[in-house]
């Protein structure tokens, strides 16, 4: 009985040498189908024309040796439970150290012996005046290689899986497949010919088979076969994002139209002028705000660019054609700061602001939902209360919600249906790089608050390592001296088996006992907020002079003596979190400091994230470098991002091909709306296989 013909839906199990137990190692990797399989692409091309040895290695060289193993070292750091795995290998011109900073997984250094023969493969790096190889591909001689003079796909391992077996695995697939399997080309002539593309199938075959001759290409990810993976990747994003755009601009919404002679009146009491980045962002807000379908539009700006000014000038705005505002933030902290200049803002010009939190007692509570539906409060700020459903608007108009990257898309939908399409508003303090807002907001329009208010003080950064410590707190007892207030953090509430960090319960005693004279408090996130709220007023207020404190205070909190940030374990925080806590001081007219201080054992990586924050203040210079070290998904946190995994595509790398993917995708629903045209059925029917119905809203 013959086999039946490979299709592309056909089980991996069923391949020669599979079966139900590889099948079901293959499945943790989401690889399930011989589609799945092709999809699955090398990290990496082995040149075997390229084959050195040690002695001839220089930095940068990306090579193929065949080496022996000297010894296979475990260096623990400091006293954590993290470990750095040292393989230091030899041929008969040197030898070389090979680091691992992570396990690849269980059991992989255990396969290693002295004096077993392996072929490294690797890009070689100069470490501190070293040549070594970081994270390099070591696996065992296979009996045919020497026979080859090919560029050699690499493939990351899963588990028992080595790369040489998932190639052998994909090639059986391609010499099976039969022409009539791989289907139709989604992409249209005039698509692939305008962008210059190869097919879908001529991109998996020399993605899985390259040709030697264009090696350079493929080591640098820039071959046609790449070029058409990675604009596909972006695409079909775009196209939903482009499509999801369309169907916004087609909701009906309540265009706000009025004198604008209360948000006038507004400016006018500010003890200051605001910027010109601010009175642009208002005026393209006033402007979406006008027309007969709701406003999506995204307000990122820098750590004190005056985003909150923006955001309550529009709910004044709302409030004149009497209609009403919702303002969402993720903390309590937070919450109580903007009701607290919202209030001093809107009493003059007749307006009612009310606060709803988890803590806000029962009677209050009864009565400010009354008030709601009657439509005598004209902004609501709170936490995820808001969105209970309890809480009932007579005319809510506007919603926006502060730290979009906190909240998820089923957050930001409740409230939505909360009103007849309300206005949406989107603050970030994160700036974040035009090439991330691009893929993740792509539904939404962008104001970019890029100037800060006058009288903005610089904020002079230093990163220093624990033996400087007590340098760090001379220089603290001294602002305290002065006058001024600061903070403290530590990464850590309280102290923990696993992690050897420095933590806040305990270090604010310890600075209790070592600075008697200064009034110190202690706020963190397991507090009652009834405790958080005693312990800000009195920080705002002076009698607290030194903050001990979690990352809780990276949001909002705004005391402008407070002019020293000092954070403890600073490589244990990322780029964009540093700037956000940093952001906390400088807010007053004196000359403010930051002060990072940096544990043991600290990787490359992370002195590169200090020294980076030494050179500059500017948070979308901070937000790139940080995209390039953590990569996107890591940078937003791609759970409540809604990121997409990309499989090849780097955002950060491919740039250039993201902005083409994105042009496309607008034209074609330009010039073809509803995806009907015969050439772009294929699309369609992807969105909705994607998606969901959901997807064609816009287009339908």
């Amino acid at each position: 009985m013959t086999k039946p013909p490979l299709k592309f839906e056909t089980d991996v199990q069923y391949l020669k040498g599979v079966g139900p137990r590889l099948g079901a190692i293959l499945a943790k990797r989401d690889i399930r189908t011989v589609e799945d399989l092709l999809n699955y692409y090398p990290r990496a091309y082995e040149d075997r024309r390229a084959a050195r040895n040690i002695g001839t290695l220089q930095a940068n060289d990306i090579v193929s040796v065949k080496v022996n193993i000297v010894k296979v070292a475990s260096i623990p750091m400091g006293r954590s439970k993290r470990r750095i795995y040292d393989i230091l290998v030899r041929d008969q011109s040197g030898q070389i150290h090979c680091k691992f900073f992570r396990v690849p997984y269980k059991g992989y250094f255990e396969r290693f012996t002295a004096h077993q023969e392996v072929r490294l493969v690797g890009k070689v790096v100069d470490y501190r005046g070293r040549l070594e190889f970081h994270h390099p591909d070591l696996r065992d001689i296979e009996p045919e290689e020497e026979l080859k003079d090919d560029l050699i796909p690499i493939y990351p391992e899963i588990e028992s899986l080595s790369s040489v077996k998932i190639a052998r695995l994909i090639h059986q697939v391609l010499e099976q497949l039969p022409a009539e399997a791989w289907g139709i080309e989604k992409f249209s002539v005039s698509l692939l010919t305008s962008r210059a593309l190869v097919s879908r199938q001529q991109a998996l075959l020399k993605l899985h088979h390259p040709p030697v001759s264009e090696a350079a290409s493929y080591h640098t990810e820039k071959s046609t076969s790449h070029r058409r993976i990675i604009f596909e990747e972006f695409f079909w994003l775009e196209l939903y994002l482009a499509a999801r755009k369309s169907g916004l601009k087609k909701e009906k919404g309540l265009p706000i139209e009025n004198s604008g002679k209360k948000t006038q009146q507004l400016l006018e009491s500010l003890p200051f002028q605001i910027t010109g980045a601010q009175k642009r962002a208002l005026a393209e807000i006033k402007s979406d705000l006008a027309k007969p379908h709701p406003m999506h539009r995204l307000v990122q700006g820098d750590v004190g660019s005056g985003k909150t000014l923006v955001a309550l000038a529009s709910a004044v705005t709302v409030s004149e054609s009497g209609c009403q505002t919702c303002l969402m933030v993720p903390t309590e902290i937070l919450a109580e700061q903007h009701f607290k200049n919202a209030q001093r803002m809107f009493s003059p010009l007749g307006l009612k602001v009310a606060i709803l939190t988890g803590k806000s007692k029962t009677s209050e509570r009864n009565e400010l939902l009354a008030a709601l539906g009657e439509g005598r409060i004209d902004l609501l700020i709170g936490t995820h209360a808001v969105i209970e459903e309890e809480v009932q608007f007579k005319k809510l108009a506007l919603v926006i919600i502060d730290e979009q990257h906190r909240f998820g898309v089923r957050q930001r939908g409740i409230l939505k249906d909360k009103g007849l399409s309300p206005h949406f508003l989107v603050m970030t303090a994160t700036p974040i790089p035009r090439t991330l807002a691009m893929t993740v907001y792509g539904d939404l329009d962008v104001s970019v608050i890029d100037e800060m208010p006058p009288g903005r003080s610089p904020i002079q950064t230093r990163v220093i390592y624990e033996s400087k410590r007590p340098e760090a707190l001379k220089f603290l007892a001294d602002q305290v001296a002065k006058g001024r207030q600061a903070y403290f953090v530590y990464p850590l509430v309280e102290e923990s088996e696993k992690i050897d960090l420095k933590n806040a319960i305990d270090e604010y005693e310890k600075l209790k006992s070592e600075f008697p004279h200064i009034s110190l408090g202690l706020l963190h996130g397991r507090m009652k907020s009834a405790e958080k709220d005693s312990v800000m007023d009195d920080f705002r207020s002076g009698k607290i002079q030194v903050l001990v404190s979690t990352t809780v205070i990276e949001v909002g909190v705004d005391v402008p003596n407070a002019n020293l940030m000092v954070v403890e374990h600073a490589e244990r925080f990322g780029l964009s979190q540093l700037h956000q806590l940093r952001g906390r001081v400088g807010r007053g007219v004196q000359k403010s400091f930051c002060v990072l201080i940096l544990g043991r054992a600290v990787s490359e990586e992370a002195r590169a994230r200090t020294a980076f924050m030494e050179q500059t203040s500017d948070g979308f210079k901070i937000a790139e470098f940080d995209l390039e070290l953590r990569g996107p998904g890591e940078f937003l946190g791609t759970r409540q991002s809604g990121l997409p995994g990309f499989r090849m595509a780097n955002l950060v790398r491919d740039v250039q091909i993201l902005q083409e993917a994105r042009q496309a995708a607008f034209e074609i629903l330009q010039t073809d709306p509803q995806l009907t045209k015969a050439e772009n059925k294929a699309l369609r029917e992807e969105l909705l296989e994607s998606h969901g119905s959901a997807a064609l809203a816009g287009i339908a």
